[in-house]
C-alpha cells in the first residue's frame, strides 16, 4: 500500500461512518412502515405489509394538515423571496456602521428560539385583534425564513461585477433596467436555491407554527399529535413518501445541472 493511500484511509472510514449514522436510522425508519406490527419498528418482524399507507391515504386529517401545509410554505415563498433579495441588494449596496446593523437585524431571528418568534407574532398581532391562524403562520415563519435568502443572494452577490451596473448606465440603461436585465439574471440561481430553503424550512418548521395556527393543522403539528395519542406506523409511511419525494427532486435537479452543464460546455467548444 502506497504512502498516499494509507494517509487516506482515516478520511475513507470517517466518511463511511458518517454515512451510515446518517441513512441507516432512514432506513430502520422507511422499514418500519411495510411492519404488520402495531408499533413503528422492526424488530421483531411481524410480516410485510402495505397496510399503513392505506391507513395514511384515508386519514382525512392528514390530508388537511398536508394541505395548510402546501399552501403555508407557498405563501412563505412568495413573501421571503423578494424581501430577502431586497434586503441582500441594500446590505450589499451600503458600507460601514448601518451595513453592520442592517445585516444584524436581519440574521437575528435565525438565532431567536422559534418558540419566542411564535409566541411574540401572536403577542403582537393580538395587539391590532388579528386572530390566530394560518396568516399568522406565515407571518411568524417569513420573519425568520427571509434572512436565510437573504444569506443566500447576499453570497450571490459577492461575484457581481459592479462595472456592469455602470457600463448600463452610462450607455443610458434606467435603474429598473439594470435591475431586470443584469442584476437579476446574476441572481437567479440563488433566487431559486433561496426559494427551494424557504419551501422546505415552512414544511418542517413547528414551534413557530404552534404557536401561531390557531385551529388549523399542519403536518408537523398532525404529527405531533399522533405522538401524543399514540404513533403508529402511519407516521412512518408519511416520513418515507416525504424523503422518497425529496431523494426525487435531488436526482431530478442533480441531472439538469449536469445536463446543462455539457449543454453550455458543447456550446462554448471550439468549432
Amino acid at each position: 500500500m502506497s504512502k498516499a493511500r494509507r494517509s487516506e484511509w482515516p478520511y475513507h472510514l470517517y466518511l463511511v461512518v458518517f454515512l451510515a449514522y446518517m441513512i441507516l436510522p432512514l432506513i430502520i425508519m422507511g422499514g418500519a412502515a411495510f411492519n404488520d406490527s402495531r408499533f413503528p419498528s422492526v424488530y421483531p418482524w411481524v410480516g410485510f405489509t402495505d397496510r399503513w399507507f392505506v391507513d395514511l391515504w384515508n386519514d382525512g386529517r392528514m390530508w388537511v394538515a398536508f394541505g395548510n401545509t402546501i399552501v403555508v410554505a407557498l405563501a412563505v415563498v412568495v413573501l421571503s423571496v423578494p424581501i430577502g433579495t431586497a434586503a441582500a441588494i441594500l446590505i450589499n449596496s451600503l458600507s460601514g456602521t448601518l451595513r453592520s446593523v442592517l445585516y444584524g437585524l436581519m440574521v437575528a431571528p435565525i438565532l431567536t428560539p422559534g418558540a419566542v418568534i411564535g409566541i411574540s407574532t401572536l403577542l403582537f398581532w393580538n395587539k391590532f385583534s388579528v386572530p390566530a391562524g394560518l396568516h399568522l403562520a406565515t407571518l411568524g415563519q417569513v420573519s425568520y425564513i427571509a434572512a436565510f435568502v437573504m444569506l443566500l443572494v447576499l453570497a450571490r452577490l459577492q461575484s457581481f461585477d459592479r462595472s456592469l451596473e455602470e457600463a448600463a448606465l452610462d450607455l443610458g440603461a434606467s435603474h429598473a433596467q439594470v435591475l431586470r436585465r443584469i442584476l437579476l439574471p446574476h441572481l437567479y440561481p440563488a433566487i431559486g436555491a433561496g426559494a427551494a430553503i424557504a419551501f422546505f424550512q415552512s414544511i418542517e418548521n413547528f414551534n413557530t407554527t404552534l404557536f401561531t395556527r390557531g385551529t388549523y393543522d399542519t403536518l408537523t403539528v398532525y404529527v405531533f399529535s399522533k405522538v401524543r395519542s399514540g404513533i403508529t406506523p402511519t407516521i412512518n409511511a408519511l416520513a418515507l413518501i416525504l424523503i422518497s419525494i425529496t431523494v426525487v427532486c435531488a436526482i431530478w435537479y442533480e441531472a439538469s445541472r449536469r445536463r446543462s452543464e455539457r449543454r453550455m460546455a458543447m456550446q462554448m467548444a471550439p468549432v
